[in-house]
């Protein structure tokens, strides 16, 4: 499954984030990874979240977005939770790919049963109709 928190840039995304990736690792049996543009969120982050700062694999395109992610699933078989900020940034796509993105990484999601919560600077309305059941919060 994928979630989202959408709305425009600096309106409050990445709190709403953490706020739920702190919550939700109290209560998780398996591993939680933290995806963002930077490290500045390291002490934010209960210190049994993994935090990878995206940009220090100076990844090119938006498939190698999807190869960094498959890297990271090959390597933890109990990933259960997967926490994606700043994601225009850090999948290296814009709001006219964006949704082929997620129509990727719904099936990422269902193949290796994790969910995923993606925070992106869009709009609801730039969301296909069948990921907008799927808004947790919209600023």
């Amino acid at each position: 499954m994928i979630q989202f928190i959408v709305g425009e840039k600096g309106k409050g995304k990445t709190k709403i984030l953490l706020d739920k990736v702190n919550s939700e690792v109290k209560t998780a049996h398996g591993n939680i990874v933290y995806l963002d543009k930077s490290a500045k969120h390291m002490y934010e982050l209960n210190n049994r979240i993994r935090l990878i700062d995206v940009s220090s694999f100076r990844l090119a395109s938006s498939g190698e977005f999807i190869g960094f992610i498959y890297g990271i699933l090959s390597q933890d078989h109990d990933l259960e939770q997967m926490y994606l900020d700043s994601f225009l940034k850090i999948s290296m796509t814009d709001e006219d790919t964006v949704n082929d993105m997620f129509e990727r990484l719904e099936q990422i999601s269902k193949e290796f049963n994790v969910t995923m919560v993606i925070s992106v600077s869009i709009g609801a309305g730039a969301l296909r109709e069948k990921f907008k059941e799927n808004i947790i919060a919209e600023l």
